[in-house]
C-alpha cells in the first residue's frame, strides 16, 4: 500500500480545516497521514486543529509559538516530517476532490520516472459550496520533464495553482525545500526545479478545489502585479542557477523567458491606457522592468503600441481604442497580438 504524507499549513484558517482534512482522508486504499502546522494563529485555529486530531490518529498537529511565515512552515513539513512515498502540500483553505490522491498515486506508482503529478484545479468563490468535481475517466499524460519545463519558460507563467500536486518524497528531499527569497513565486520555482530532475504526470481530472476569498495570497492591485512579474523573473533565474548543469538549452530558455516577461510588462502598461487606469498603474516602472528583462525592448510590438497610446493620450485613449487598434492593424502585427491577448485575458 502506497503512503502519502500531507502537510497542511494553517494561519487563521481554522474555519476551513475540517473540510480540508476530510477531503484528504477520503482516499480509501492509501496509507494517508496528515500534519497540520498552525503558524501561531492569533485566533482559535490551533484549538480546532487539535480537536480534529483528537478524533483521528492519522492526524498530527504542530503549533508554532512564533509566526515563521509560510515558506518556513512549508519546509518544516516537507523536509522534516514527511516520510511517506509521496507528499502533498495543501493550504488549510483548499480541498482535494474525491479520490484525488488515489488518482495521483496510481499514476506515480505506474511511472517511476515521474517526479510529480498534478491535475485540474477547480476555483470556487467563498462562501459558496464548490461545484461537483469531474473525476475523469482514468486518463493520464506523461510529459518529458525538460519539454514541460521549456513550455514554462516559453510562456513565462505558472500552470499550477498548488493544491493539486503530489510529489515523490525522495525527489522532494533531493531538490530541497521552497526558496525563502521567493515568497510569492516559490511554487512556480518548485515545480520547475522538480521538472528539471524528472518527468511530469498529469491526471485528466479535477484534482483540487482552490477557494477564492479576500485572504488569498495573490497580487490583485497593479503594484502587486508588478511585484508578481519581479518574483517570476527571480523564480526563473533561480531555476537556471540551481539546475543549469541539467539543462543543455539553458541559455536559449533564459533569453526566451526574459523577452516574454518584458512583453508582459509592456502589455500591462498598454492595458492601463486602454482602460483609463494610467493614474494607478506604474507605467514607468513597468517599462523599466521591460528594459531590465530585454534591453532591446523598444523593438517589441507592445512597446510600439505603447508609443501610439502615449501620443493619443491617457484621457482620450479609452474612447479611441477601436480606431487606434484598426490603424495599427493596417501596419502589421499588433492586431494579431491584441486579439490573442483579449482571448487569453492576460
Amino acid at each position: 500500500m502506497s503512503s502519502v504524507s500531507v502537510v497542511i499549513p494553517c494561519y487563521k484558517y481554522g474555519d476551513y480545516l475540517r473540510a480540508c482534512v476530510d477531503s484528504v482522508l477520503d482516499n480509501p486504499g492509501l496509507d494517508v497521514r496528515v500534519l497540520i502546522i498552525d503558524d501561531a494563529s492569533p485566533d482559535d485555529s490551533a484549538e480546532k486543529a487539535h480537536a480534529i486530531a483528537a478524533g483521528d490518529p492519522r492526524v498530527e498537529v504542530r503549533v508554532h509559538q512564533q509566526n515563521k511565515r509560510h515558506i518556513a512552515t512549508y519546509n518544516e513539513g516537507l523536509l522534516e516530517w514527511a516520510d511517506g512515498d509521496y507528499v502533498a502540500l495543501l493550504s488549510a483553505d483548499d480541498m482535494l476532490t474525491p479520490g484525488a490522491l488515489n488518482r495521483a498515486v496510481a499514476l506515480l506508482d505506474a511511472n517511476p520516472n515521474v517526479g510529480f503529478a498534478y491535475g485540474h484545479p477547480v476555483h470556487f468563490q467563498h462562501p459558496g459550496p464548490p461545484p461537483p468535481a469531474n473525476t475523469g475517466t482514468g486518463e493520464t499524460a506523461i510529459y518529458n520533464g525538460h519539454w514541460w519545463l521549456e513550455r514554462r519558460f516559453r510562456e513565462g507563467t505558472g500552470c499550477i495553482t498548488s493544491p493539486e500536486v503530489v510529489v515523490r518524497t525522495d525527489l522532494q528531499r533531493k531538490v530541497g525545500g521552497y526558496d525563502p527569497d521567493l515568497p510569492h513565486a516559490g511554487d512556480i520555482e518548485m515545480w520547475m526545479r522538480l521538472a528539471a530532475h524528472a518527468d511530469v504526470g498529469y491526471v485528466k481530472a479535477d484534482q483540487a478545489y482552490y477557494r477564492l476569498h479576500g485572504k488569498n495570497m495573490s497580487a490583485t492591485d497593479f503594484a502587486g502585479q508588478l511585484d508578481d512579474l519581479r518574483q517570476r523573473k527571480t523564480a526563473y533565474e533561480a531555476v537556471l542557477t540551481k539546475t543549469r548543469d541539467l539543462l543543455p538549452e539553458a541559455d536559449r530558455w533564459d533569453a526566451m523567458v526574459h523577452r516574454r516577461l518584458a512583453r508582459f510588462a509592456l502589455r500591462r502598461a498598454v492595458r492601463a491606457y486602454d482602460r483609463g487606469r494610467t493614474a494607478t498603474v506604474p507605467e514607468e516602472e513597468l517599462v523599466a522592468f521591460a528594459a531590465e528583462c530585454w534591453p532591446d525592448y523598444k523593438s517589441l510590438p507592445e512597446y510600439r503600441g505603447l508609443q501610439v497610446r502615449r501620443r493619443v493620450g491617457a484621457k482620450t485613449m479609452p474612447y479611441l481604442q477601436p480606431l487606434v487598434l484598426s490603424a495599427v492593424a493596417a501596419k502589421g502585427r499588433e492586431w494579431l497580438w491584441w486579439r490573442s491577448w483579449e482571448r487569453r485575458g492576460i
